[in-house]
């Protein structure tokens, strides 16, 4: 992976460069950014800059023995600690990893609840357990093969459990010489703080709008209109803005079922709510979060129209012409309490619980926050 290769992030691209050529490579970076930032990018791209046999000014040369393999993920020197699903008494990345460079060569940008997809079918989420500790010091035990430093990303270190976040924490405290390890984290507010004090932290940013947009348009080979559209509601998120661009071709989905939720909690019609409730309820968890969440967005956005500012507003053509009359409905006294009942079934969603008994239950709640 090469710095160019990836959308916009120009300051954080030069920082990480300025840190190799002027040798203050720090032994434990977290490179900490939302979903679609292209964090995780950033950092193979680093760890490709930093062993790259003829590195230039502002990027890797793409093309010595070195590059070639860390740009098929198989470099020798460069190891991945990522979540999976146990499925016996035992589970670590490498049971996962011919899959995870499959995906990651694949889907660049993705998120959590892809990968989840991918390797359980939605139906667990995935975490990095106590097993992976091991590894990493078997790992960092042996000598370089061939590069110059051991590089160690771990991705979404927050789902560490305690038992292996505890143990991480001692192998920071005496890493190895030459190793350098690149946490990449969505929440690095969950982490341990003795963690953090030892890593050295650096922030990315959405991906600016234009940025977004040229790489949308030149990925997808689609008009720069309809990537910007998708870019300007995705706000600096590469995944969502690939969703967004689905859903120009696509408009059903998601838009389809926040409409039926709004006309029956209006209406007070019990048997629509269910009607509802039976079409949401087989999707996987992480689809039924990513329409909450697309739902919490749509109130929001319904509430914002109100003031007539098109610069506020983030909407496709189609969500424009239901807002246009669904923002009356949405006031300063209910958006908060509907928003609140969807984040409330995210969280019980999110802890596996019964999905049609918290979905009827958060429609329900919402009926009579239209009459206030």
């Amino acid at each position: 992976m090469l710095f160019s290769d990836i959308a916009g992030q120009q300051s954080v691209k030069e920082h990480l460069v300025r840190t190799v050529r002027e040798g203050r490579v720090s032994h434990a970076q977290l490179l900490a950014g939302g979903e679609g930032t292209g964090s995780l990018l950033l950092a193979l791209a680093y760890a490709q800059y930093l062993n790259c046999l003829n590195p230039g000014e502002t990027d890797a040369c793409g093309i010595c023995s070195s590059c070639v393999k860390a740009a098929k993920l198989v470099h020798p020197d460069i190891h991945f600690v990522f979540p999976v699903v146990k499925e016996g008494n035992r589970a670590v990345s490498d049971d996962r990893i011919k899959e995870w460079r499959l995906f990651l060569l694949e889907q660049k940008y993705f998120s959590a609840g892809q990968w989840f997809e991918h390797i359980s079918g939605g139906k667990k989420a995935g975490m990095i357990y106590a097993d992976e500790s091991p590894e990493i010091l078997r790992k960092l035990s042996m000598k370089n093969y061939e590069g110059k430093y051991k590089v160690m990303i771990i991705w979404l270190p927050e789902r560490m459990n305690d038992t292996g976040a505890n143990k991480l924490l001692k192998i920071l405290e005496e890493p190895p010489a030459n190793t350098v390890f690149l946490l990449v984290s969505e929440n690095p507010q969950t982490l341990l703080a003795t963690i953090l004090s030892r890593s050295q932290q650096l922030s990315v940013p959405p991906i600016d709008t234009e940025d977004l947009t040229r790489a949308l348009s030149a990925r997808f080979t689609v008009p720069e209109a309809e990537a910007r559209v998708a870019a300007r509601l995705a706000r600096g998120n590469y995944v969502k803005a690939v969703g967004n661009l689905d859903a120009t071709r696509d408009q059903s989905g998601f838009f389809d079922l926040f409409g039926l939720l709004m006309r029956s909690t209006y209406s007070r019609k019990i048997f629509e709510i269910q009607k509802w409730v039976d079409m949401v309820a087989p999707l996987s968890r992480d689809k039924m979060k990513a329409f909450i969440d697309y739902s919490v967005g749509m109130l929001r956005e319904s509430y914002m129209y109100n003031f007539r500012q098109p610069d506020l507003v983030f909407l496709t053509p189609l969500e424009e012409s239901f807002v246009q009359k669904f923002s009356a409905f949405i006031t300063e006294k209910n958006v908060e309490p509907m928003v609140g009942e969807l984040q409330l079934a995210y969280a019980h969603i999110e802890q596996n619980g019964n999905a049609r008994i918290i979905l009827f239950d958060m429609a329900i709640k919402m009926v009579p926050m239209f009459n206030t």
